[in-house]
């Protein structure tokens, strides 16, 4: 039987990659891999709204089912609001930027029930008919007052997950892809898939 096409709204192969291990029914691709070349507009103020708008984009201009997602990390000492420090409302830094804005704004709390933090991940399923199904999935844990380890990117080096019972920048790639925000959204799309 052949498998129904589904299209990432993401340039990032290892992303698409690691989506089409989760979704083995689909026969997954990345949309750039299909010729299309367009940048989607990220100017929604949620993970649901930035998600929504790249699947229904990529979706309506292939005429396929597309899926997309957002993600960021959420810090309960400053307010928590999805993507309150994901990269782009961090400011135009790197990453090393990026985890030294976030240890000087929670300088002060080294308690860590005080640095609490959860990476978040939305995930948008869009069909060409319209309808859409979402799907969300956490990684709970807390902000290191330093960095640890050299693994992965992003927050990981500053962030302790509760699950692995260390810092993801200690965790190999399959402990974190065991864990990830990512996965357990994926998981719960799979449910709704069925």
């Amino acid at each position: 039987m052949e498998k129904q096409k589904l299209v990432i709204a993401s340039g990032n192969k290892h992303k698409i990659k690691e989506i089409a291990e989760m979704l083995p029914d689909f026969e997954v691709v990345g949309y750039k891999d299909l010729g299309y070349d367009f940048e989607i507009e990220e100017n929604g103020e949620t993970f649901y709204e930035n998600a929504l708008s790249k699947a229904k984009a990529v979706s309506k201009a292939l005429n396929l089912p597309a899926l997309a997602d957002d993600s960021g990390i959420c810090v309960d000492a400053l307010g928590g609001a999805p993507g309150i420090y994901s990269a782009r409302y961090a400011g135009d830094g790197d990453d090393e930027h990026n985890n030294q804005l976030l240890l000087d704004n929670l300088g002060k709390l080294t308690n860590p029930k005080e640095r609490g933090a959860k990476y978040v991940c939305c995930i948008v399923f869009y069909k060409p008919n319209g309808e859409i199904l979402t799907a969300t999935g956490e990684t709970s844990g807390y902000i290191l007052p330093e960095r640890v380890g050299t693994n992965g990117f992003g927050y990981d080096p500053i962030f302790y997950s509760y699950d692995l019972d260390k810092c993801m920048g200690l965790a190999t790639a399959e402990e974190k892809n065991s864990i990830s925000h990512r996965f357990r959204a994926i998981n719960a799309l799979k449910e709704k898939l069925r």
